[in-house]
């Protein structure tokens, strides 16, 4: 079983990895490898999560196959099988374990060939500590795909003896001089994209499985590895494409359903993560560039003859705000952030002597907060801007906390969990309009003729604002029917 932890950097900074000081005393060994990976025309080893290279190291090949990722962050623990062959020209399938072996069962062996390649320069330092060993290799090159070509350079970090901890503490460390960053793809996964067998999109939220003989520590604990699963997953791909509007949004949903994971143990009494600060921090940090791509994508559309020049002025803003949210997330204290809170998860959960089974208290959380949201929404038609705003934020967070426990409860969830959610939509778009109204507030006025336009706008959202205020809604009516799922 493999378990490695992968961080990336940029190519520049790699000489920081060499002069760190864990590193001064233990001698280097540096090699070329070059890697071929196979796989059938229809990418048959990919849709079963296998990997199966030939791999050259000095004159020696070496086969490696390796079966589904089990990744946590940045942490992936995977069963894996090495063996030496005497040529690197074809994959010998007869050598395999029949552990191996079965997992290729149905796959017509003779139509695997080459599909990409990696070459990369692999420099690893033996580090032992307190009885714990890990090997640290820093890899630069490429994976080329045809004419296809990407850089790699990065960090890994592979569990030799003891617990999976150490790989936290030494990235943490090496994270104190070099400006690490996440990267939870593959070489493998990269290749495939660049060979078009892989098409990347935003990983939306994957409730996990919860079990109602679960204690409620363990649902925590649960929640918060899910979220954290979402959030490296859409990393890269906003990194990578910014202009997807999506992976913002799903980043920032896994954001709020850690913050619902934090909340969720601050009802056992647990005491704060030290790592929820900086989850505080990074979500007003994406806050921008998120309102932004809604005011720009959702709320612009409905203005008729907009000015070029105030468009322009618009696409630039938001621009700017998604780069410097790149930025952010490119930042060691969000790596941090991610290495704090994926090492919190290697350890056993503690369940309080007293604590209740999962179940009745997912019932009383969330009986708790209908009762919040009812009295924020009493008199519903009636509410001010303000009244509307808390009961839009009451609304957000019923519905994290019946997504959280819905497993529990099954299928009377989702007819509640649509309710709330269009009652959400209802409540959303009136709060759109007053952050566009804040935003074209921020446009710089460089001229008399720009002024006027985003004043234009700026009215017309006002007026919208005042409509859909006095419009006759049926959100809060039809959520107070739908049957309460925990009851």
């Amino acid at each position: 079983m493999e378990i490695e932890l992968k961080l990336a950097l940029q190519p520049g900074q790699s000489k920081k990895i060499r002069r760190h000081p864990w590193l001064h005393h233990i001698k280097p060994t540096l090699r070329t490898l070059h890697s071929i990976y196979f796989d059938t025309p229809g990418f048959d080893l990919m849709h079963r999560h296998i990997a199966l290279r030939l791999r050259k190291v000095g004159k020696q090949w070496i086969q490696t196959l390796k079966a589904e990722t089990q990744s946590v962050g940045v942490l992936t623990s995977r069963p894996e099988w090495e063996i030496e062959l005497q040529s690197g020209s074809h994959p010998e399938f007869s050598v395999l374990p029949d552990a191996a072996g079965k997992l290729l069962a149905g796959i017509k062996l003779k139509h695997i060939q080459p599909v990409f390649i990696t070459e990369f320069e692999r420099t690893t330092w033996f580090i032992e500590r307190d009885g714990h060993a890990a090997e640290l290799a820093l890899d630069r090159g490429i994976v080329r795909a045809g004419e296809q070509c990407q850089d790699i350079c990065e960090v890994e970090i592979e569990l030799q003896s003891g617990h999976a901890e150490f790989l936290f503490d030494v990235a943490l460390q090496l994270l104190q001089h070099v400006p690490l960053h996440v990267e939870p793809r593959s070489k493998a996964e990269r290749g495939y994209i660049l060979c078009g067998a892989i098409h990347p999109t935003p990983a939306k939220a994957n409730y996990p499985v919860i079990r109602k003989d679960q204690s409620p520590t363990e649902v925590c604990q649960t929640l918060i590895r899910s979220a954290l699963i979402q959030m490296t997953a859409n990393m890269p791909g906003f990194q990578d494409n910014a202009d997807d509007t999506e992976y913002l949004h799903q980043l920032r949903i896994a954001l709020r359903r850690l913050q619902t994971a934090v909340m969720l143990a601050k009802s056992l009494k647990q005491p704060t993560p030290a790592w929820y600060p900086s989850l505080r921090t990074c979500m007003r940090s994406l806050n921008p560039a998120r309102d932004w791509d809604v005011f720009l994508y959702q709320t612009l559309p409905g203005i008729d003859n907009v000015d070029a020049a105030a468009l322009q002025r618009i696409r630039h803003a938001a621009t700017a705000a998604r780069r410097q949210a790149q930025t952010m997330l490119n930042q060691p204290a969000m790596t941090e952030m991610i290495l704090d809170i994926g090492r919190g998860l290697m350890a056993s959960p503690n369940s309080p002597p007293s604590s209740p089974d999962a179940r009745a208290w997912s019932q009383a959380l969330l009986e708790q907060r209908w009762q919040s949201l009812h009295k924020r929404c009493r008199h519903f038609f009636s509410l001010n801007a303000e009244d509307r705003h808390i009961a839009r934020i009451a609304a957000k967070k019923m519905r994290y906390l019946s997504e959280a426990f819905a497993p529990l409860h099954g299928k009377p969830a989702h007819d509640f969990i649509a309710a709330l959610s269009a009652l959400q939509d209802d409540l959303g778009k009136e709060n759109d309009h007053h952050i566009g109204i804040q935003l074209l507030r921020t446009v710089p006025k460089q001229s008399a003729t720009l002024g006027f336009e985003l004043g234009r706008m700026s009215g017309i959202l006002e007026a919208e604002t005042t409509r859909h205020h006095k419009q006759s809604s049926q959100g809060w009516q039809q959520l107070s029917d739908t049957k309460k799922f925990w009851r």
